[in-house]
């Protein structure tokens, strides 16, 4: 059982829903280890008690919240000030609130650091590489823009409503204009285009986290090519269906942990101030996640 003092900082995650969530071990386990009186506590908000939500976070003295699914792009119009990244992915999941008057709300968006940094660990660098993209969404604006920044080749964005995909493309191509965005329909024509051209596919979509661990997004009739990289956002299971047809094709892997760890790593930097203990939170992390 966690205490909750007058003298307690608390942080929060918003979303709906959030049963299954990792992140209050995570930051819990993180402020445990760095000795510090804060409590992650969830806050299942749904959609139309958004407006609501937002400016009691003020009265009830959080000092800053996550945001995830489906709130990450509503949440844009109640912040003070953006961060930079946060205004060109069009996504906010970090936000920091500061005693100023009544309050102010700074949105961030750690995503893309998350996500760059856990290839990184991965000893893949995406400097050079030809990637694609699947999906259109939150997740997936934040991984082109990572990949944008850190000077991909090219990255092609599947994803089967193609009018969310071009608006994607369409947005980040005027932050980065020399770099080589495509969007195409996710079709079973096009992945089989990808074969010997592609280095890094990402699969931003949930396809295939728990408990649907049967579903895939890559058709079983077409091969995945051994010498591409093969990387899931999914962290629960380890291993999904996707990144295990990958495996087996002989092409290396990169599962979701590493971006959820990260991107935690980051917010926690934002509220606290403080070196983020990422050992410790990778370990809570594991405590919780099944291998498949």
């Amino acid at each position: 059982m966690i205490n909750i003092t007058g003298k307690t900082s608390l942080v929060g995650l918003i979303g709906w829903p959030i049963e299954h969530s990792l992140s209050p071990k995570m930051h819990n386990a993180a402020f445990a280890e760095l000795g510090l009186d804060w409590v992650y506590v969830p806050l299942p908000v749904r959609p139309d008690n958004l407006p609501q939500a937002i400016p009691g976070l003020v009265a009830l003295n959080f000092v800053g919240v996550n945001v995830t699914v489906p709130h990450k792009q509503a949440v844009m119009r109640y912040m003070d000030e953006l961060s930079q990244s946060a205004q060109t992915i069009g996504a906010v999941n970090t936000i920091c609130l500061r005693a100023e008057g009544k309050g102010k709300f700074y949105g961030h968006n750690t995503d893309a650091t998350g996500f760059l940094n856990s290839l990184l660990e991965a000893d893949c660098n995406p400097q050079g590489m030809r990637v694609v993209v699947l999906g259109a969404g939150g997740a997936a604006r934040a991984v082109v823009f990572a990949l944008a920044q850190a000077k991909a080749d090219s990255v092609i964005v599947l994803n089967r409503t193609a009018q969310r995909g071009a608006f994607l493309v369409d947005d980040l191509v005027e932050t980065f204009p020399n770099n080589a965005l495509h969007f195409a329909p996710l079709t079973d024509e096009s992945l089989m285009a990808l074969d010997g051209q592609i280095d890094l596919v990402v699969n931003t979509t949930s396809v295939g986290m728990s408990p649907h661990v049967s579903s895939c997004l890559w058709p079983t009739n077409i091969p995945m090519p051994a010498q591409t990289i093969f990387c899931d956002l999914v962290y629960n299971p380890l291993e999904t269906l996707f990144l295990a047809q990958a495996r087996a094709a002989g092409a290396k892997t990169i599962n979701g942990l590493g971006m959820l760890i990260h991107q935690g790593a980051a917010a926690f930097e934002c509220w606290t101030g403080q070196t983020a203990p990422v050992a410790v939170m990778r370990q809570a992390c594991l405590g919780e996640v099944s291998v498949r």
